[in-house]
This record gives structure tokens, C-alpha cells and sequence, in this order.
């Protein structure tokens, strides 16, 4: 099969990744003013290798790729030796259609664990919400909703949050990666569903420029 598909290959994950631009094609980033919400003040994916032009340009190549007809035939056939795979290390579900045609994928390979952290289960994201909690019904499937917050607030509903400094809070799995040089390693936590809430320990640029600031 000829495969058009083009993935990322973030060097922290055990896996592969499709990614869309990040902020621009987060339309769950915003508050209700138009504002950024906090998490997303301090993104990770809009610096480093994520500013770099090849990086920019296979974002850009995915927000039209994903229309075409065989798109998720050529998935599925990418996706048949893979055991786990995160859809947006960048990026989000920005369009209803493209929801629907990544749940195709997660049902069509059910070998394939699928971790999937989102913005889009905000109450106002209405027909995305409906099809994104069938995804997190399949065993296969891990919906991480990620907190709008960088101080570790989560309801039960979040599945992900970020917070300044370890500091070992209750009720929460807290991402070792920055204790194994920024890589998973063998964890893989976030693709569980029995994990309930992971925080991540702020990182990036940005986020230590705030932490000073604050500190």
C-alpha cells in the first residue's frame, strides 16, 4: 500500500505520533475571552523542535492530508505492528470529521494501545465530546483531558494536569521523565487507563521563565 502519511517521532516517546500544529489548531486553548488558558501560556510545542522548519511543514502537510479518502486505510495499515501510539504530541482534534475518522482508526486496531490528550471535552465542544467519550469506552484507548491549569487543579473528569514542582501530591501519578533525560523509558502510564490523573512537571523555556517570576 502506498502510504501518504507522514508521523512524528517525538525522541521522549516509545512510539510514534501525528501531530497538527499547536495553539493554532487547539481551539480548546482559548478561555472564554479569547484568552490563552494558563497550561497553554507555557506549550512546549511552540519552541524547541517544534519551531523548526521541517517540523512546521509536516504539521501544515497534516491539517490537509487527513481529508483525503484513504487516509484511514493507510493509517490502520501504518498502525499494524505498533503497540502504542499518541495522537497529538502537538496539536488537537480541531475538526469533528477528523474525530471521526481517528476513532475509525482506534477501532480498526485494537492491538494498538492509543493514548489521546485533549482540550476538546469542554462542555462547549458538544459533538466532539460525544464521539471522543465513544473512543475512551474502547479498551484500547486512553482520553487524557488535560487541565487548563499549571498549578495541579483537576477534577475528576481531567485525566492530566501540570504542576510547577514535584511535589509528590496525592492522587496523582506525576511523570518521572524529566528524571530519565526527558524519555518514558519503560514507563507507559499515560497510555493506561487505570491511571487515572498524571501530572506533568512544568518544562520548557517558557515555563521555567514563569517559574522565576513567580519564585
Amino acid at each position: 500500500m502506498e502510504v501518504k502519511i507522514k508521523l512524528s517521532n517525538p525522541s521522549k516517546m516509545p512510539c510514534y505520533s501525528w501531530d497538527l500544529q499547536a495553539l493554532d489548531d487547539c481551539i480548546g486553548s482559548k478561555d472564554s475571552e479569547g484568552n490563552l488558558v494558563p497550561a497553554c501560556t507555557i506549550c512546549y510545542a511552540t519552541e524547541g523542535f517544534y519551531v523548526m522548519l521541517n517540523a512546521i511543514k509536516l504539521r501544515e502537510y497534516n491539517q490537509e492530508d487527513w481529508k483525503r479518502d484513504s487516509w484511514t486505510d493507510e493509517f490502520v495499515y501504518i498502525l499494524r505492528d505498533q503497540t502504542f501510539f499518541r495522537w497529538f504530541s502537538s496539536g488537537d482534534i480541531k475538526w469533528w470529521k477528523l474525530a471521526q475518522k481517528i476513532l475509525e482508526v482506534m477501532e480498526r486496531t485494537p492491538h494498538c494501545k492509543h493514548w489521546l490528550p485533549t482540550r476538546m471535552l469542554k462542555p462547549k465542544f458538544k459533538k466532539h465530546v460525544a464521539i471522543i467519550n465513544k473512543m475512551a469506552k474502547l479498551p484500547n484507548v486512553s482520553v487524557r483531558f488535560s487541565s487548563d491549569s499549571i498549578d495541579g487543579t483537576y477534577t475528576k473528569e481531567h485525566g492530566s494536569t501540570i504542576i510547577p514542582y514535584d511535589d509528590n501530591r496525592p492522587g496523582v501519578k506525576i511523570c518521572r521523565a524529566y528524571d530519565n533525560g526527558g524519555k518514558c523509558g519503560d514507563c507507559r502510564a499515560c497510555w493506561d487507563k487505570n491511571v487515572p490523573v498524571i501530572a506533568y512537571v512544568m518544562h520548557g523555556r517558557k515555563a521555567k521563565k514563569l517559574l522565576r517570576t513567580v519564585a
